[in-house]
């Protein structure tokens, strides 16, 4: 490849690549100053930590909970005492043999594929979750879909994805602007193939027609036959009921 440079008043169509660079000096009009300290304006800073009463409020309430005070004993001490694990409740139970449960400094994580995410058990962490991430105006009220894509990568605790649709169920505000008001949309039926002409037909009507004719129709009512195709095109009125209609065909 060869790079020729042309004068801009050669080929009419200079542009950046064809001008010839410029030394960053005063006489350039772009001249940049080296020295200057760039300034980037800073409109808002917004900084969020969790701080370590947190945490310890998490710990205290697992001495509150039967099965996160057995499981932080089983994990602290590696305990292996079937018997002291059957005391668990079902989902905890479950949870704990296929090995989901870990004790990171003192805090209970559960580990679902690639997601750890902390283990809670009082309900006034449970309660404020859905809270900040549903009913704040930095929420937009999530459907429920999309309220278990951002919990389940946060927090976990049993039955959460139940406590999850439940309250997005008792939302007043969901209720009446995220819910379809209508019938709920049925089943697609398959219409069986006809075996002779004018078995099965289809029927529709084109509208928004312009008044023609001795009647002024200003509606087409079109009639196909699904074995042949044949269509059979019938004037009618906007205003035809069914009654007219079926006595039309």
């Amino acid at each position: 490849m060869t790079i020729v440079h042309k004068a801009g008043n050669i080929h009419k169509n200079a542009d950046g690549l064809s001008r010839w660079e410029l030394p960053n000096t005063p006489d350039n009009p772009a001249y940049v100053p080296t020295s200057a300290e760039p300034q980037i304006p800073i409109e808002g800073i917004n900084i969020t930590d969790v701080g370590t009463e947190f945490f310890e409020e998490v710990r205290e309430s697992y001495k509150q909970d039967k099965n996160c005070h057995i499981l932080t004993a089983l994990l602290d001490k590696y305990c292996k005492d079937k018997y002291f694990s059957s005391s668990l409740d079902d989902i905890w139970k479950t949870s704990y043999d296929n090995g989901r449960f870990h004790l990171f400094d003192g805090i209970l994580y559960n580990r679902s594929k690639h997601t750890c995410v902390m283990v809670l058990c009082s309900r006034m962490f449970i309660n404020t979750i859905p809270l900040e991430w549903h009913d704040k105006f930095y929420s937009g009220h999530l459907p429920e879909d999309r309220l278990m894509e951002r919990i389940k990568k946060c927090a976990w605790w049993p039955y959460w994805r139940k406590n999850v649709i439940e309250y997005c169920h008792s939302c007043d505000r969901c209720q009446k602007a995220n819910k379809y008001t209508g019938k709920r949309f049925g089943l697609i039926i398959h219409i069986q193939e006809p075996s002779t002409p004018w078995e099965v037909v289809h029927m529709d009507k084109v509208t928004a027609l312009p008044p023609g004719g001795d009647k002024s129709y200003n509606e087409c009512l079109v009639i196909v036959d699904r074995y042949s195709k044949t269509q059979i095109f019938l004037p009618c009125h906007k205003d035809d009921t069914a009654m007219d209609t079926a006595l039309l065909i």
